[in-house]
């Protein structure tokens, strides 16, 4: 037991003196908690600005405009007379999306026919051209779904059965564990815990690879045996860990509004494990690889595909539709588990050729 302290407080000692593992323990997390999640402030995206066409300039048209106007999603930010004047501004990048009201439009509702609107979305940034097609087909939905139920209605049919018409299987949709749809509620916790993973295991590999020990604390670690060791260490980082994992888990939880699922005892008994894991890894790669450079160097690219994967293409494969090989990837690296991914939905477009390929081309029906 004397000898596990001796290794126990060799360690704890190390990790003050030597720079490099000292800034990946304790001050690398510090800077990370204070500025990565600076750009996922703003959670979700609002009024997302598009232009507005309107070939029709009735009553109906111009409700329909300021029905979209008036959603959380999208902003009309100028009505342009002709699409090429609205596809200019498209291309300036002042606005994100081209709305198209047909000519006829009132007409062809008044006669009880479709009559299809066009939104022409930036899909180069998969977010924006998510909200833009879904706030624009929420509000077609609804409006056509009025337009259908006043038509019944003047048909004599039961004002009842007549609003049930049009949509006679309604969807309440509840976001659950994400209720604001927030992008930072989404990415943010699985973000903490890889980089709690990163600095782990490159400040364990520091601390394997760089020397700092003076010659008492030498013959003193020495003394114990292998198992003593090991253990001395992982106690060492468990320590360090116990600051700086309250710190992501629960103090930076709470400042920026993520919803925290478990109690406190069960983010101990999952932390617990992890940091043992983690270290345990930095010991074997220490071992391994003996240059701090190459540890640096290999801790990086052991979580970058990890870390790349939600920040980049904002979204992951489900489980179900991995291969096996890349399931058992991913339950070989000690990780926490990360958070719930948004399922990837298809929306339903068309590639225009009159606008840059990467505009998508959405037609919705408001009949």
């Amino acid at each position: 037991m004397r000898a596990l302290l001796t290794v126990f407080r060799t360690e704890l000692l190390r990790i003050l003196s030597i720079k490099p593992a000292l800034a990946a323990l304790v001050i690398g997390p510090l800077i990370y908690a204070l500025y990565y999640p600076q750009p996922y402030r703003n959670e979700a995206l609002r009024d997302v600005p598009i232009a507005l066409v309107d070939l029709d300039g009735t009553d109906s048209s111009r409700q329909f405009a300021r029905r979209l106007d008036a959603s959380s999603d999208v902003a009309i930010a100028a009505v342009l007379p002709d699409e090429k004047s609205a596809e200019r501004e498209v291309y300036a990048r002042s606005l994100y999306g081209i709305l198209v009201i047909p000519q006829h439009f009132e007409r062809e509702l008044l006669h009880g026919r479709q009559s299809p609107v066009a939104l022409y979305g930036d899909a180069s940034y998969f977010l924006i051209y998510q909200r833009l097609s879904g706030a624009v087909t929420v509000v077609a939905r609804a409006f056509g779904a009025e337009v259908e139920t006043a038509r019944l209605i003047a048909m004599r049919v039961d004002p009842v059965i007549a609003a049930a018409a049009p949509d006679p299987m309604p969807l309440t949709a509840v976001a659950l564990f994400n209720p604001q749809g927030g992008y930072a509620t989404y990415i943010l916790p699985a973000a903490l815990a890889l980089i709690l993973q990163q600095t782990l295991l490159m400040g364990v590999g520091l601390l394997g690879t760089i020397g700092g020990q003076s010659d008492a604390s030498s013959r003193a670690s020495g003394s114990a045996g292998p198992v003593s060791t090991v253990i001395g260490k992982l106690l060492a980082y468990l320590v360090v860990e116990a600051a700086v994992l309250p710190f992501y888990l629960i103090v930076l939880p709470y400042l920026y509004g993520i919803p925290r699922l478990g109690s406190l005892w069960t983010v101990m008994a999952f932390s617990i494990p992890f940091v043992l894991s983690v270290s345990a890894l930095g010991l074997v790669i220490a071992r391994l690889f003996r240059d701090p450079v190459v540890v640096q160097l290999v801790g990086g690219a052991w979580v970058c595909p990890l870390f790349s994967s939600p920040a980049s293409h904002g979204r992951s494969k489900p489980c179900l539709i991995r291969s096996r090989r890349s399931r058992c990837c991913c339950q070989v690296r000690p990780r926490l588990p990360a958070s719930s991914r948004f399922p990837n939905w298809g929306p339903r477009c068309r590639m225009s050729a009159r606008l840059f390929s990467a505009c998508g081309r959405l037609r919705v029906s408001t009949h």
